[in-house]
């Protein structure tokens, strides 16, 4: 005899595992750590500082 299985249950356990594949990709792909995302902030802020005081030295 087969084992009774809750159609609802495999269904909703399919998509769940399918998204979590879908998210552990997307983390691979776009995902950084805090640590880079504030690096990157602090060098663009600095980036942005340094062409500010050029464009007043300039004129």
């Amino acid at each position: 005899m087969s084992e009774i299985v809750n159609l609802n249950k495999v269904r909703k356990d399919r998509d769940r595992t399918a998204k979590k594949a879908e998210a552990d990709q997307n983390a691979l792909r776009f995902g950084r750590t805090k640590a880079e995302r504030l690096a990157d902030a602090t060098r663009e802020t600095r980036a942005k500082q340094q062409l500010d005081q050029l464009k007043f030295e300039e004129e």
